[in-house]
């Protein structure tokens, strides 16, 4: 016997994480918003550094609320608020995310020295013109005393800037798992049309009464396909119907070829599943079933879902053993819903398939969404 399981997955299907929904155009906030977001945070960041620099400034041992906005210390923090803003606003953008590291030290080294010579030839002459601003103390002493407050301001831009970006990936992570799960899903439809058209056609060219009942129930198939299931889950009990629907189209064409046995144990209708994501197990052992043998065809489909929303659904078909199997395991369609499975679940799901050379097998184990 040959066991495949896919992919291996030890974790029990309650102790599952809820799909992330993908992110849609109405959920992205507004260029104005994400501007006030961030004038917010930096006014935030500022006036915490204000006050900060203000006590730190404050060369008296009483301290007094009305001097913490000081003329003097407005200034000097305004002068170091400048150079972080044109840092933050030019130098980042324009060099440093560019990767123009060389310019980016030079523009900022001198920028700084431009702040250390309005520090000592202007402010303090200014505000302390019999103290401060008669000596000049040495270039290192006014950088240890300029820098701090600048580095600040640049990391807090850093990183609101580096968790912009993280969102901006992860929203196209989103985009992308979005994209891929509808073209994987759109891919089912040719796919399903191939198999039955080539069956309609057989009846038609036997003139068989049955035509017109086969073309009215795929209708209803393909109506299902293409409108109601255009959600990313849509109600189980739909699915299911849906899913016997099907099962009846493929059995009006067995005649007495064989048997196919659906059963059915849901204990509620408050379940979600993402849509034609069973359906693709059944068309296989159709296939493979009807496309191998001319008779004694069994084919079984059971679903059972719990009270806690673990839905288990098991395939079983028999099949010629001179028949070519690789088809079966390597189809169109079981790659597509596997690589649903994995978008769509990850680990959270159980899957295995069992060929044993006249048996296929196929048992699946997903967590099912609450309404």
């Amino acid at each position: 016997m040959n066991d495949s399981l896919i992919p291996p997955n030890d974790k029990k299907a309650d102790n599952f994480s809820e799909t992330i929904s993908p992110v849609r155009k109405d959920d992205r906030k507004s260029p104005l918003k994400v501007y006030a977001l961030e004038f917010a945070y930096q006014f935030a960041v500022m006036a915490v550094l204000l006050v900060f620099f203000s006590f730190n400034m404050d060369q008296t041992e009483v301290f007094h609320f009305q001097d913490l906005f000081a003329p003097y210390k407005l200034a000097f923090f305004a002068n170091y608020l400048v150079a972080a803003m044109i840092i933050n606003y030019v130098l980042l953008p324009v060099l440093y995310y560019k990767k123009r590291m060389f310019l980016f030290l030079l523009a900022v080294s001198l920028l700084i020295t431009m702040v250390v010579l309005m520090d000592e030839y202007v402010l303090e002459k200014i505000y302390f013109p019999d103290t401060r601003g008669t000596y000049f103390p040495g270039l290192s002493f006014t950088i240890v005393e300029t820098l701090p407050i600048i580095i600040i301001m640049v990391a807090f831009k850093i990183a609101w800037d580096f968790n912009r970006k993280q969102r901006e990936v992860e929203e196209l992570k989103s985009l992308m798992k979005e994209s891929e799960i509808q073209f994987l899903k759109s891919q089912i439809n040719p796919h399903f049309l191939f198999n039955n058209l080539n069956s309609i056609y057989a009846y038609a060219i036997d003139y068989s009464p049955k035509t017109p009942s086969i073309i009215l129930d795929l209708s209803t198939v393909l109506r299902y396909m293409l409108y109601d299931c255009r959600e990313d889950q849509v109600a189980l009990t739909k699915e299911v119907d849906h899913l016997k629907k099907y099962t009846a189209l493929f059995e009006l064409q067995l005649n007495k070829r064989g048997r196919i046995n659906f059963r059915e144990e849901i204990p509620n209708d408050r379940f979600f599943i993402p849509p034609l994501i069973l359906i693709v197990f059944v068309e296989n052992a159709f296939k493979h079933s009807t496309g191998s043998q001319a008779g004694n065809i069994e084919i079984d489909i059971a679903i059972h879902v719990t009270e806690d929303g673990t839905l288990t659904f098991n395939c079983c078909n028999n099949y010629s053993p001179h028949y070519q199997s690789t088809d079966t395991a390597r189809g169109i369609g079981l790659q597509n819903v596997i690589k649903r499975l994995d978008l769509l679940f990850q680990k959270t799901y159980h899957l295995v398939i069992k060929n044993d050379g006249n048996l296929y097998t196929v048992n699946l184990m997903i967590p099912l969404k609450k309404m």
